[in-house]
């Protein structure tokens, strides 16, 4: 399970789609078991339900490896069932992994969790996931921490020790307003160079982050002029003002981006060194057509109103 957790961290760094997370993921639990003594093979499995939350458009996308579908409670207070494509248990092999992509309202509590859950008193077998929408409905409320809601939900229910493992996880959804968010498209054009430095001086004025507009003017020349030189148009530029200040340029390509150490001689080959110098992190994802490279930035003197992106408990 250590190594388990591990890789999906790394492909969590790469921002795959889900479905390709457990597809990799299904690859290396195929080479554990070949490892493995004959007779110990049929131990070396696991089950996983990857998921991505998309706080500017409040969608999730996720993907299941042998786990029970998640429960979703609505702000209104309505618990239903999340239809994620079924996929088997991973070391299974020869079924293909989906993806399926919902939208969360905000304010909604998300509910992940091991079949195990269904073991404790108060649950059964057949009718555990309707038990479960019936009790997140009545514990769930927008007053109420996931640390309380979690505490209900199992609290009375472990008068004897469980036949399985349990899991549970709890996340509040919210979502990035508008007025923090600020977007701009630019034709593969060098005077687009000078164009998106603008919008962002700009928009940083806006929003009272004139200390971040150097370096953030340094990260978009690099990172547009990249984009024009080997990727070509449209050029995509957002910025995301939350707990840290985003950056976000999309390309049409999908080839990689790699940070390269110049020579002195070099003509090229120090921007995304440049890039990695003024920002906190920086990396890349992929979507069906292009890339989009991101920087962090942290913030100082945070906002009051700032506040996570969703809470977990």
């Amino acid at each position: 399970m250590g190594r388990l957790r591990t890789a999906i961290q790394t492909f969590a760094d790469l921002e795959l789609d889900p479905a390709e997370v457990l597809t990799h993921v299904e690859g290396l639990v195929q080479r554990l078991a070949s490892e493995t003594p004959t007779e110990q093979r049929d131990v070396v499995g696991a089950t996983c339900l990857y998921a991505v939350y998309d706080p500017i458009t409040g969608k999730c996308t996720m993907a299941s490896a042998g786990q029970p579908p998640p429960v979703v409670v609505g702000p209104d207070g309505t618990a239903r069932d999340i239809e994620v494509s079924p996929g088997p248990p991973l070391g299974v092999g020869g079924v293909p992994f989906e993806s399926t992509t919902v939208a969360l309202d905000p304010g909604s509590v998300v509910t992940l969790y091991t079949d195990g859950l269904f073991e404790l008193e108060g649950f059964d077998a057949v009718h555990g996931i309707n038990q479960l929408r019936n009790r997140l409905a009545v514990l769930t409320g927008a007053d109420r921490s996931l640390a309380a809601i979690g505490r209900d939900l199992i609290g009375d229910l472990t008068d004897r020790p469980p036949s399985d493992d349990v899991a549970l996880l709890l996340a509040r959804t919210r979502i990035i307003s508008e007025e923090n968010t600020a977007s701009w498209q630019f034709p593969a054009e060098p005077a687009s160079v000078a164009d998106a430095r603008e919008s962002v001086t700009r928009q940083l004025e806006r929003w009272g982050l004139d200390e971040l507009a150097l370096s953030t003017e340094l990260v978009v020349s690099e990172l547009v002029t990249n984009a024009i030189r080997h990727a070509g148009g449209p050029v995509g530029l957002r910025l995301i003002r939350e707990n840290v200040l985003i950056c976000e340029v999309a390309d049409p390509s999908n080839t990689q981006p790699r940070l390269l150490r110049a020579a002195p001689t070099d003509e090229g080959g120090r921007g995304l060194f440049i890039v990695a110098q003024c920002t906190s992190r920086w990396g890349s994802r992929y979507g069906r057509r292009g890339k989009t490279i991101w920087t962090e930035q942290p913030l100082d003197g945070l906002p009051d109103e700032m506040v996570p992106l969703f809470d977990l408990a």
